[in-house]
């Protein structure tokens, strides 16, 4: 991906100053050279703030206090982007952004607003760096450490912050976080190349496959345990629909569909006295028969009635309702004839008493309002004389009717206890009806799980699918691209060490993505990073292992790592050591700087030769910002090597004027 850094620029927080803007050459190892405190190391969390990081690293005290926005201008195929995030304060971080895109940004505004936020910032990375929206457990949200690679999780290939570049314990930056780490270790394969977009694609299509082959399966087991039961059941169905007379008795035996067939049959008739026989009816049962058929009549009929007559009720108390608020809008309507009943020729208001002809004309024009008002509320709203004869009627029916269920039902009884036949006759009656009842009930779940042919072409069909997916992913064969990768990756970084100060500049050297680290080859013995000695080999180790991680990105079609690498301090181990740490108050405070010895100087030289080296080799495809003590006496005149002006009496990260003028 190619995105290298144009330059970064701080917004102070007095309106008074043009903001500070530290300008980078693209290409090229660029050299922030400087004495102790100066905000060299702020540079890398500054970049990073910028770029979506979660929380703000930036150095608190002077650089937050003066400065109230950070920006870095980026370089990319699309163009000039300038990211700039707010200095939270107090918090942990802000979501406040500005972005400024242009095909070259050559100027920044003196001040900015706020025109986008953090997560819309990151998106646009994301869409930068081609990267999968798939996740790597096979779904399409972020699942922990499974979720989607993100442009952020790549910050582990661009940094190597002061506390790692010489680092036995940890290679990558954030690495020494249990979440960063094991990320990290999820998405290398990825970076790598060996799991590609469209591969992720294919396993997140074996996952759903297999996922829904899983689904069916059980399924068809389930019908399959249904279909066994429900070959038993049918049996006894279709037994007891036989001694329940309502199918003959098969001459041959019959097929599971047949039987089906059949009692598909019983259930679509509507006669459910098909099975008595006729010769075998009495008059009795005849009589019994009619009499329920004149019960379930008079039953609709009496409901129907006293339905009616429920709503006719209702009515009535909606019209006695009705007349009791006109009788108290009347009442309330007699105020017409107080008024009047109150004025005399003596006064024509009957509120004050004062002569005025208005008073005297809008009080009878209220009065004949009132009047007419009252006039016309005052009729009576009655219910029509057909209404009482109706409900009358209607009730005269309704004790009819219930006379006549009640007389059926005493001849029904009568009739039943006089008949034991009739007896018999209705309980098996009842007893088809649920028959009937259960039988429908029963078709209906073995039409749903019964009927198991489609399931088993869906299985077969995932079965098929799931094989085709699994030989196209074994074609790919990943572990073997992977393998490729490291060992294109351990070729570079060996032709790197003999030109950097290592102890065993030709032993063999492989990254471990599981564990994070470099194993070196002896012939006695594999010792990793943490079992060497030397900060030289650490800071040897660990420059040749980030420039060959890069130049193999590079070598990639599509790779989503960012073209540039920031290392801060890569010379710290040829300085003597502080016998007293600084305080976070001296941080402004320039002091002088140790002097290296010459054997220090030719190997810090040798370091900045290896990377100015990767940067020409790259022809502008690679960027290097190095933030060190060494002067340009260290690393001037290399092929490659750039630098900015040196950071060194009085001139810092935070210009003193700004200081000055608080």
């Amino acid at each position: 991906m190619y995105l290298q850094i144009r330059e970064i620029v701080l917004w102070p927080r007095n309106p008074n100053f043009e903001p500070r803007r530290l300008q980078f050459e693209l290409g090229k190892v660029n050299v922030v050279s400087g004495a102790s405190r100066t905000g060299k190391s702020a540079v890398i969390p500054i970049v990073d703030y910028c770029l979506g990081a979660g929380t703000c690293s930036i150095p608190v005290k002077t650089i937050r206090k003066y400065c109230e926005w950070f920006g870095v201008v980026v370089s990319t195929a699309q163009g000039d982007k300038l990211f700039a995030r707010r200095e939270p304060g107090a918090q942990r971080s802000t979501d406040d952004m500005y972005l400024l895109e242009a095909k070259r940004i050559n100027e920044v505004p003196n001040r900015i607003t706020k025109n986008t936020n953090a997560d819309a910032v990151k998106r646009l990375l994301d869409e930068l760096a081609g990267l999968s929206k798939l996740d790597f457990s096979g779904g399409d949200e972020s699942t922990g450490f499974d979720g989607r690679p993100s442009f952020r999780d790549l910050a582990a290939f661009t940094f190597q912050p002061q506390n790692v570049v010489a680092n036995p314990d940890v290679l990558f930056f954030k690495a020494n976080t249990y979440e960063h780490r094991e990320k990290l270790r999820k998405i290398f394969p990825y970076v790598l190349g060996a799991v590609t977009p469209m591969l992720m694609a294919k396993q997140f299509e074996l996952g759903r496959a297999r996922q829904e082959l899983r689904r069916k399966e059980r399924e068809l087991k389930e019908a399959q345990e249904v279909s066994a039961r429900w070959q038993a059941d049918l049996q006894a169905k279709f037994s007891e629909a036989q001694e329940l007379g309502l199918t003959a008795k098969p001459e041959q035996e019959l097929s599971r569909s047949q039987m089906v067939e059949l009692l598909e049959e019983v259930v679509a008739r509507t006669d459910l006295t098909l099975s008595v026989s006729t010769s075998t009816i009495s008059e009795a049962l005849l009589e019994l028969g009619e009499l329920e058929v004149e019960e379930r009549e008079a039953s609709r009929g009496l409901t129907t009635l006293r339905h009616r007559l429920g709503e006719m009720n209702r009515m009535r108390e909606g019209v006695d309702q009705y007349q009791a608020a006109l009788g108290l809008q009347r009442g309330r309507l007699q105020l017409s004839k107080w008024l009047v009943s109150h004025t005399s020729d003596d006064a024509d208001c009957p509120m004050c008493g004062s002569h005025t002809d208005s008073a005297k004309r809008k009080l009878s024009v209220l009065s004949e309002r009132l009047q007419e008002i009252e006039a016309e509320v005052g009729i009576d709203k009655e219910v029509p004389a057909a209404f009482d004869r109706e409900f009358q009627r209607v009730t005269a029916e309704v004790g009819q009717a219930t006379e006549l269920l009640r007389s059926v039902q005493i001849r029904k009884r009568a009739l039943s206890g006089r008949s034991a036949e009739a007896r018999q006759q209705q309980f098996a009656a009842k007893r088809v009806e649920r028959f009937i009842g259960n039988l429908e009930s029963a078709l209906d779940l073995h039409r749903r799980l019964g009927s198991d042919s489609d399931l088993v072409e869906e299985v077969l069909r995932l079965k098929d699918l799931v094989q085709r997916l699994e030989a196209e992913l074994r074609e790919q064969d990943v572990e073997a691209r992977k393998r490729r990768a490291l060992l294109a990756i351990s070729n570079n970084a060996g032709r790197l060490l003999p030109d950097l100060d290592v102890e065993s500049p030709n032993d063999p050297i492989s990254l471990e993505i599981n564990d994070l680290t470099i194993k070196v080859r002896s012939s006695e013995r594999d010792d990793y990073l943490s079992e060497i000695g030397s900060g030289s080999n650490w800071l040897s180790y660990h420059l040749a292992v980030l420039l060959a991680l890069h130049q193999f990105f590079l070598s990639q079609t599509r790779s989503p790592v960012p073209a540039f690498l920031v290392l801060d301090q890569p010379s710290q181990v040829y300085f003597p050591k502080r016998i007293v740490a600084p305080s976070e108050s001296e941080v402004d405070d320039a002091t002088d700087e140790p002097k290296l010895r010459d054997e220090d100087v030719d190997a810090v030289r040798q370091a900045f030769k290896v990377m100015g080296h990767v940067a020409m080799g790259a022809r502008g495809g690679l960027q290097l910002i190095v933030l060190d003590h060494a002067s340009r006496d260290v690393w001037g005149d290399i092929d490659g090597v750039v630098g900015l002006p040196e950071w060194r009496d009085g001139v810092k990260l935070v210009p003193m004027a700004w200081l000055d003028a608080s």
